[in-house]
């Protein structure tokens, strides 16, 4: 690969502390392009142009790929060359002025509260791993955490006194979220029952596998998708569900969007105005009660 491209991706990772999946993120996207560069542009980096990044984007749209894939790389580049010219490894940012394709913000995947009781009701707790997994499943829906927020998590994140969990998210931003009775009650057993069979000697994640070691964001992926099949939920399962669930029923009940922010640990409210869509049933409910000819 380009050796601007480790450059950059050092820079990201040592100074601005991004996370190892938005740097491998990253580099596939800029592996693509560097590719693409050599193979139909011949040209590297340094001699690169706005048109070639154009070409780029008009090459990968005729690959197939999704609008979303295709603006994710282009904010890459904007942030590639960006760095290349504020280091001087380049004459002028080349990517200045490209319009990027319009977004869609799709409105995410929800589970309603009736999925959501079944899929966390699905583990079985007469077996060590269902006591695991309903603590998992039950700390997800209660924080909205990411699925590698929740496999990064160490004891010492948790307190179950208060009620509250540390979390450590995207750019290793630190935020405190309730946890709530029900996930309380649920870690509780598990670190009563079962944790203490699975640890090794000086384990400090709080979720564990078989082997003792931290669980996997893959493996709690699975594990999602094995019981919304055993609750026999048919809607699109993504690692997400349980987070865009969360964040969807708190504002459906009232709850402030800059506090449904924090604890998701968005920067921006935008990316949380998102969930502001509501349930139609729950829409149709209030128009009838509210409405002079509801």
């Amino acid at each position: 690969m380009d050796k601007h491209v480790e450059l950059f991706l050092d820079y990201l990772s040592v100074e601005r502390g991004l996370s190892k999946n938005t740097i491998l993120a990253y580099r596939s996207d800029l592996k693509d392009y560097t590719g693409f560069l050599e193979a139909v542009s011949k040209k590297s980096v340094s001699a690169s142009s706005r048109e070639d990044i154009r070409d780029f984007m008009l090459h990968q749209k005729d690959k197939g790929l999704c609008v979303n894939s295709i603006s994710r790389a282009l904010a890459a580049l904007r942030m590639f060359y960006r760095f290349l010219a504020r280091e001087k490894l380049i004459k002028s940012d080349v990517s200045s002025y490209i319009d990027s394709p319009k977004l869609w913000k799709k409105i995410p995947d929800v589970l309603n509260l009736d999925e959501v009781e079944r899929l966390i009701e699905a583990p079985d707790l007469n077996t060590p791993q269902g006591v695991r997994d309903r603590a998992i499943l039950e700390v997800m829906y209660a924080t909205g955490m990411r699925v590698s927020e929740v496999a990064g998590l160490r004891l010492t994140d948790l307190n179950a006194d208060v009620g509250f969990v540390r979390c450590l998210g995207k750019g290793k931003k630190e935020r405190i979220v309730p946890l709530g009775t029900k996930a309380v009650a649920s870690v509780a057993r598990y670190l009563e029952k079962v944790r203490p069979r699975l640890a090794k000697s000086g384990a400090q994640e709080l979720f564990l596998n078989r082997s003792g070691r931290r669980i996997s964001r893959v493996s709690l992926w699975k594990l999602i998708k094995r019981y919304a099949r055993k609750a026999r939920i048919k809607k699109p399962i993504r690692p997400h569900i349980l987070r865009h669930s969360f964040a969807t029923h708190l504002l459906e009940r009232g709850a402030d969007l800059r506090s449904v922010q924090e604890m998701l640990g968005h920067a921006n409210i935008s990316t949380t105005q998102i969930y502001t869509h509501v349930n139609k049933d729950w829409l149709r409910s209030i128009h009838k009660t509210y409405h002079p000819r509801g």
